[in-house]
């Protein structure tokens, strides 16, 4: 079985990532900031890893030397990459070329964890559409693809959607989880109807990574799910299947939440040549918020 390094494994879907590799038998070498979270980490090790030092990317990657690196962190949240630009192309430009550069000498499977956020409107958006970032944390992972592709490694770029499912042991709440606890204590919520996503359940894209390694495949890949929907009928949709009041949740246009960066109302990604190369297929969304709240 490959030796699978993965960067952010303390975030949402690297936590999620890391367990549900190790759980299939892959030596899994997980690394994050400070120490680790993850909950359950079994046969999994752990490296505190600082992915803007090249000194310490070289010495980790020259010490395990996997056969695939699936590149999962990143400064994600729009709004503090579009305030924090140097910090934001540190983050998200630099330590993947840090990465890359450290691979040179075996040369592995290089994975990276895009987004949709590359695209501007107009979605689903498929692999053969142009990029057109409308904001600055778009406009990084963009520049990020770019070094992959470059690189000379054999690679593969992962584009998912609004990802969600369980909550782990110490994870923050999630947007479905968000919408749970208000309505479970009766309190009203205001949630965007006028933007559009394909929502992707969190094993769907770690199933899909697995063939994706598996098969060796190279080029551009898009993890996401069936199902294009608002947050708003999202919301509505988790009111549903738990039995909650939805009358608590009120429908709400983009422009009444101002933000500091633009983001597609139109968006999503279409997910033909996955299910064509890889047999990718997904959970509807009914049935990634059963499985999110089966526990």
């Amino acid at each position: 079985m490959p030796t699978i390094l993965i960067t952010g494994s303390n975030g949402f879907l690297g936590q999620h990532l890391s367990l549900y590799l190790a759980a299939k038998g892959y030596t899994v070498i997980a690394t994050g900031r400070g120490p680790c979270r993850i909950a359950v980490p079994g046969t999994i090790q752990y490296e505190s890893l600082d992915l803007t030092d090249p000194v310490a990317v070289d010495r980790c990657l020259t010490k395990y030397q996997p056969s695939v690196i699936i590149h999962n962190a990143a400064m994600s949240k729009p709004d503090e990459c579009e305030q924090n630009r140097d910090l934001c192309l540190l983050n998200n430009v630099s330590a993947t070329s840090f990465l890359l550069s450290a691979s040179q000498s075996f040369r592995p499977h290089f994975i990276y964890i895009s987004t949709d956020f590359i695209f501007g409107e107009n979605g689903p958006h498929s692999e053969t559409a142009i990029p057109a970032p409308l904001n600055f944390y778009g406009e990084s992972k963009l520049q990020a693809e770019i070094l992959v592709k470059e690189s000379g490694l054999l690679y593969s770029i992962v584009r998912p959607v609004f990802i969600y499912g369980p909550c782990l042991t110490g994870m923050r709440p999630s947007f479905l989880h968000w919408v749970q606890q208000n309505l479970e204590a009766k309190k009203k919520i205001k949630v965007v109807s006028d933007q559009q996503r394909t929502p992707t359940f969190v094993t769907d894209i770690c199933k899909g990574i697995e063939t994706l390694l598996l098969k060796k495949e190279v080029g551009d890949f898009h993890l996401a799910g069936k199902d294009i929907l608002s947050p708003y009928k999202m919301a509505v949709k988790v009111a549903e299947v738990l039995q909650l009041d939805a009358s608590f949740i009120e429908q709400a246009d983009a422009a009444s939440f101002p933000e500091p960066v633009k983001r597609a109302k139109k968006s999503g990604l279409s997910i033909e040549k996955a299910r064509q190369i890889l047999g990718y297929h997904p959970v509807s969304f009914t049935e990634g918020i059963e499985l999110t709240f089966k526990n």
